[in-house]
């Protein structure tokens, strides 16, 4: 994925928004103040302050540009999206990507201290985030996070699972998205990713709840094959 052409497209996307010319000025005048000096703590500032000055209204996405991103980064999806998630992705593709480790250190600092609306916004970008290698223990942690929103972030409508996680990891996912009530058709790879161990895991899973009079989550049946 060439990082630079999902930016351009991330930020067309932020202008097509109804009264977006305030924030597209903030945002514009924040790039290129940060390319001019690129500091740190500028980057992190403007990350934390995004939702004050472009709002937290929800996107409209139009079908042209859905498609886009499809071609940009297959699985990509931006639908549902906040204003404030959306420019935070976008602000996440302007760090530099030249150094790994300073690169990798940055963003991995915004984790550790996101709180619940930066997070999703970062659980979100790992798709289109460089290195992207560099992620897989940060993603497996947003699966054991038990906060509903960041799991959402990193199970449904994200890639970056399906393209990365190992077979442990992946089933991991898959279990606690059955745990926690998930609707498991919008998890990308579901199909592809479908395994031996997994069906069994979850034919146990069934079981123990037929044992106990419960209902089965729905769709299970699909992955039990």
């Amino acid at each position: 994925m060439n990082i630079a052409t999902m930016s351009q497209t991330l930020f067309y996307l932020i202008e097509q928004q109804p009264d977006s010319g305030k924030a597209v000025e903030y945002l514009r005048q924040q790039v290129d103040a940060y390319h001019q000096n690129p500091q740190v703590s500028s980057f992190y500032r403007v990350f934390t302050a995004m939702p004050r000055f472009v709002g937290r209204k929800g996107i409209d996405v139009p079908a042209d540009m859905a498609f886009s991103l499809q071609r940009l980064r297959p699985g990509f999806s931006v639908a549902g999206w906040t204003m404030d998630r959306l420019a935070r992705v976008w602000w996440l593709l302007q760090l530099p990507a030249d150094e790994k480790t300073i690169y990798v250190n940055t963003i991995s600092e915004l984790f550790k201290a996101g709180e619940l609306n930066e997070l999703v916004a970062l659980y979100s970008a790992l798709p289109v985030l460089a290195f992207p290698e560099s992620w897989r223990f940060q993603a497996t942690e947003g699966i054991r996070n038990n906060i509903a929103d960041v799991q959402s972030a990193i199970m449904l409508h994200n890639p970056y699972p399906a393209d990365y996680f190992d077979e442990a990891a992946w089933n991991q996912l898959i279990l606690k998205a059955f745990f926690t009530d998930k609707d498991v058709t919008h998890i990308i790879g579901l199909d592809e990713r479908r395994n031996e161990r997994l069906a069994h895991t979850l034919a146990d899973y069934a079981a123990e709840r037929r044992a106990a009079g419960r209902s089965l989550p729905p769709h299970i049946e699909l992955l039990m094959e």
